[in-house]
């Protein structure tokens, strides 16, 4: 049995976008510059709170916690006011549901989100039946560190050596490798390629297909894929 675990934002839906205009409004009403998309960008994936203070430069504090609640109130209020899903990049739903189908494979989803947020994004994906288990921000510590893998681990009952985590950001990364499991970068997301590798990256692919092909057959794909800055790097 393989565990395959999932980041949200950035690897299977592309939210830059949402999250960014929320970030602007929020700190706009703290009287604090917007920050820019490449800053933001930089840190979706963190817990909210750790993300805002991650662009401010500073420890959270009360006015950090104060910023994550109305953050959070824009958020609700862009969904309730009929605001556009985030969009699935190419392939990633279909991927999702062919791994869930298998039965050597157990699918999950480790994210920043919350957990309210997640859900609304699986449901409106139709996602919501083939994922097993699922960390959020309500539930763990913030990525890097391991919890959400290992707890999803033990709920799966598999070991993290035969768990592969799939993110855009080096925090997935350091996740993965903090726990003790393979991971694939995407290039799709927010994280530079070559600092996913940096991190500890087994794999960085370009295409959703290319994942599944290294998850069912790694030391095949491994042994004829090119050697790209000590990282096996799949090209479409």
């Amino acid at each position: 049995m393989k565990l395959v675990l999932f980041d949200c934002d950035g690897t299977i839906v592309d939210s830059a976008a949402v999250i960014h205009g929320c970030m602007e409004r929020t700190f706009e009403d703290f009287g604090l510059p917007r920050p820019d998309m490449a800053h933001t960008k930089s840190v979706i994936g963190l817990t909210l709170d750790i993300a805002i203070a991650r662009v401010l430069g500073r420890p959270v504090d009360a006015e950090i916690a104060a910023m994550t609640a109305r953050y959070k109130e824009h958020f609700q209020l862009y969904r309730s006011s009929g605001g556009s899903m985030e969009p699935a990049y190419p392939g990633m739903v279909e991927l999702i549901l062919d791994l869930a189908a298998r039965d050597e494979v157990i699918v999950g989803v480790v994210t920043g989100k919350s957990r309210r947020g997640l859900e609304v994004i699986l449901a409106h994906h139709g996602l919501s039946g083939a994922i097993f288990a699922s960390r959020t921000a309500d539930d763990c510590p913030s990525k890097p560190h391991p919890a959400m893998v290992l707890e999803c681990c033990a709920a799966a009952g598999i070991d993290p050596a035969h768990t592969w985590v799939v993110g855009d950001a080096v925090y997935d990364i350091e996740m993965a490798v903090n726990a003790g499991a393979r991971s694939i970068g995407v290039s799709w997301g927010y994280g530079p390629v070559e600092r996913l590798e940096a991190a500890g990256a087994t794999h960085v692919v370009d295409r959703a297909d290319e994942i599944g092909a290294l998850i069912f057959g790694a030391d095949a794909v491994a042994a004829v894929a090119g050697r790209h800055r000590g990282t096996d790097r799949l090209h479409g």
